[in-house]
């Protein structure tokens, strides 16, 4: 059984889940690079590793309930265990995204993704935390999740578009992330929700206005705590988000 802390990032070929795994890997961590597509995650893996971190790749579609099996049988077999989990695979569903035009299909997409797909590699990976001296899992929300925030001002772009289907899956997150801190609560087991801010990615055109090494920082913050930190908080950067 590997001495190194051992994490796995899904979505991590590229974006903000692949400065999550950089940073993490910085910090001397074995890395698991957690993507569908084979291609991009074994570039991201000799990226890395030519960047000096101890990365390996983890085939993994979070939308599969097989394919998410695997990849805790191989996490298993390989390491024995596993520190930390960063959620942070995620879709916005397509648009259009108004709610009087989004499709039930573009909602279900973003649902099946961006909370079935966390539900789905938590509770296929808890066994390996359990394993975990100091076990971490981080869930990447967004600020546009925050129903506080939502409401607070007659604006109705205030915190973000309109947003029919993605928007309501990461409210729907922040919800369920909530009910594993309290299951969760008397275990060693740390889980928390970061939001990235507003980074540039493909998931937005590019349109950001942070960069990815800077969206990662809160990722990173929450999977590096130490064992009297929160669980179930909600954060970004500058502090505690409103639900």
């Amino acid at each position: 059984m590997s001495e190194k802390t051992i994490a796995l990032v899904t979505g991590a070929n590229k974006g903000i889940g692949y400065e999550i795994a950089a940073g993490l890997g910085a910090r001397g961590w074995k890395v698991g690079v957690g993507a569908r597509d084979d291609g991009r995650r074994e570039a991201a893996v000799e990226k890395l590793r030519a960047n000096g971190v101890d990365a390996f790749g983890v085939p993994l579609d979070v939308t599969d309930d097989a394919g998410v099996a695997a990849a805790a049988r191989l996490i298993e077999e390989e390491h024995g265990r596993l520190d930390v989990l960063v959620n942070n695979a995620g879709v916005t569903g397509g648009m259009p995204q108004n709610p009087t035009e989004v499709s039930i299909d573009q909602m279900r997409v973003a649902v099946e993704t961006n909370v079935f797909g966390v539900v789905r590699v938590i509770n296929a990976m808890l066994p390996l935390l359990r394993r975990s001296a100091s076990p971490r899992i981080v869930n990447m929300s967004s600020g546009v999740g925050s129903l506080a925030r939502q409401t607070a001002s007659d604006d109705p772009l205030a915190v973000g578009p309109i947003s029919g289907a993605y928007s309501p899956t990461k409210t729907y997150l922040n919800a369920v992330t909530i009910q594993y801190a309290k299951e969760l609560r008397d275990t060693n087991i740390l889980i928390n929700l970061g939001c990235p801010g507003f980074v540039a990615t493909d998931l937005n055109g590019f349109r950001g206005v942070r960069t990815p090494e800077e969206g990662a920082r809160i990722a990173i913050s929450l999977a590096t705590l130490p064992d009297d930190g929160p669980t179930g908080g909600y954060f970004e950067d500058a502090g505690l988000i409103p639900w």
